[in-house]
């Protein structure tokens, strides 16, 4: 092994974001985050991910909190240990292309409440989404890590990752993440794209995955043997099934060894036992399905994303057409190869789902379309890394003129229209951004927070007159 492989292996611990995304779909509080976070800045973690991904929607829809707050509070208590959120590029945390100055806004606020890290992913893996993100990170200061939505497919050879690697060092990545989102790569494939990915950049290569195939602990094993610097973790409560190999097998596997985590096993079985009871609170609420916990082999076999799946098997059920689950799985591969073989990831994953579902359905290939298909066509999500198949575009939208610019520049500024419509609800700077992104949810939330404000001013102004004792 080389000088460099031979580094301790660092680890990024995901329990305060997509460990309880994966798991109990994105309802962990911040009260729950709280208690534990003195103790978890003591572990010496790589980084601690506790923001972005699904957490910005469902802390105003669900927890009927505010999220910028939480990243605030979360920021008091980890010290020394940096704060990473996840970003879908220009999509920022929302499921369409925003304008640049909403973007770099956006990048501004999160560093400025207390964000290190940004990773940033595109769901085509079309770098120039990631443009502006990349520049507004590094403007503010913060560490900008590319993030590559791994797939496979004939376009994604040895040679391909290497040559986006280079390209993402160019871009000036401060870091690069393999995300295998849908827990696809097998151990010996990741030792090879790692070997490629080393050949092609110089930056630290960090490597996520999905425990839903059941190799996620022997692909991450591969992967620090071909010399990757970073895995991504879930504490053992909140590990496995949809969600990340548990930190402390993975230490307990390197202890002794040349790339051994150096990280202490006592100090984390405290935090396994602060989650341990959360864990059967969530199993005994339901929030937790066992549904979730087992090995899904059928990611392996169909390379379909669990939640893809779980949506296409309701899509079919709604239609009293579940005996076609096979067909439409079959499908699937053929639809993503029509549409330019995208990686299979939010939104693409549910574009290419459901268009199969259609398909199968209808008895005849793109009779019917969604206005999600047409917009990737289009090219309103970027470019594919392969051609469309022709006769599909034409069947599905004639001679439309189609989109071969970075889709974003078409975006006029969006900021200050945002600024007018949220003016009667603005308490802060950052509510702007939260009615950007989710415009009816965050209405709803700045009711409920100013009718929460209400009855606190009334119970003080009725303790001022005596009413309560003091």
């Amino acid at each position: 092994m080389s000088e460099q492989v031979k580094k301790p292996v660092r680890i990024m611990e995901t329990v305060l974001r997509d460990a309880h995304q994966s798991l109990i779909a994105t309802r962990m509080p911040t009260e729950v985050m709280l208690p534990i976070a003195d103790k978890m800045d003591q572990v010496g973690y790589e980084a601690v991910e506790m923001w972005g991904g699904a957490t910005f929607d469902s802390c105003l829809r669900f927890l009927k909190e505010d999220p910028w707050e939480r990243l605030r509070k979360l920021k008091e208590k980890f010290k020394k240990t940096p704060m990473q959120m996840l970003l879908r590029g220009q999509n920022l945390l929302g499921y369409s292309h925003y304008s640049d100055d909403v973007v770099e806004y956006f990048v501004q606020k999160s560093i400025a409440n207390g964000i290190d890290r940004i990773r940033i992913f595109d769901c085509l893996n079309d770098l120039r989404n990631l443009e502006t993100s990349v520049k507004a990170t590094k403007k503010e200061g913060g560490h900008a890590q590319i993030a590559l939505s791994y797939t496979l497919g004939d376009a994604y050879t040895e040679d391909y990752w290497m040559n986006i690697a280079r390209e993402i060092e160019e871009m000036g990545a401060d870091s690069l993440c393999i995300k295998d989102m849908a827990g696809l790569l097998l151990p010996y494939d990741a030792e090879k794209l790692v070997k490629a990915l080393k050949r092609g950049t110089d930056i630290p290569i960090e490597l996520h995955t999905h425990y839903t195939s059941g190799c996620g602990s022997m692909t991450y094993l591969k992967a620090i043997e071909a010399g990757v610097d970073i895995i991504d973790c879930a504490i053992s409560p909140l590990a496995l099934g949809t969600s990340q190999p548990a930190t402390e097998v993975m230490v307990g596997a390197l202890k002794g060894t040349e790339r051994d985590t150096g990280l202490d096993q006592a100090l984390l079985k405290e935090i396994a036992d602060y989650f341990t009871p959360y864990r059967e609170e969530c199993l005994e609420n339901g929030l937790l399905s066992t549904k979730v916990l087992g090995v899904n082999i059928r990611t392996l076999i169909y390379q379909v994303p669990g939640g893809m799946l779980s949506n296409m098997v309701s899509q079919l059920a709604e239609q009293g057409a579940s005996d076609k689950l096979t067909a439409v799985l079959e499908e699937v591969p053929r639809v993503r190869k029509d549409l330019g073989e995208p990686p299979l990831v939010t939104p693409s994953s549910q574009i290419v789902g459901t268009q199969a579902v259609m398909n199968v359905l209808m008895g005849e290939r793109y009779k019917m379309a969604t206005e999600q298909t047409k917009d990737l066509i289009r090219g309103k999500y970027g470019q594919t890394i392969k051609p469309m198949n022709e006769e599909v575009v034409k069947k599905v939208i004639g001679d439309e003129e189609r989109i071969t610019c970075r889709p974003a520049d078409l975006i006029p500024p969006q900021l200050p229209q945002f600024e007018k419509e949220c003016a009667q609800w603005k308490q802060q700077d950052e509510d702007v951004l939260s009615y950007a992104l989710f415009p009816q949810v965050a209405v709803d939330f700045f009711k409920y927070r100013l009718a929460q404000q209400e009855k606190v001013d009334l119970t003080k102004a009725d303790t001022a007159n005596g009413a309560y004792p003091a």
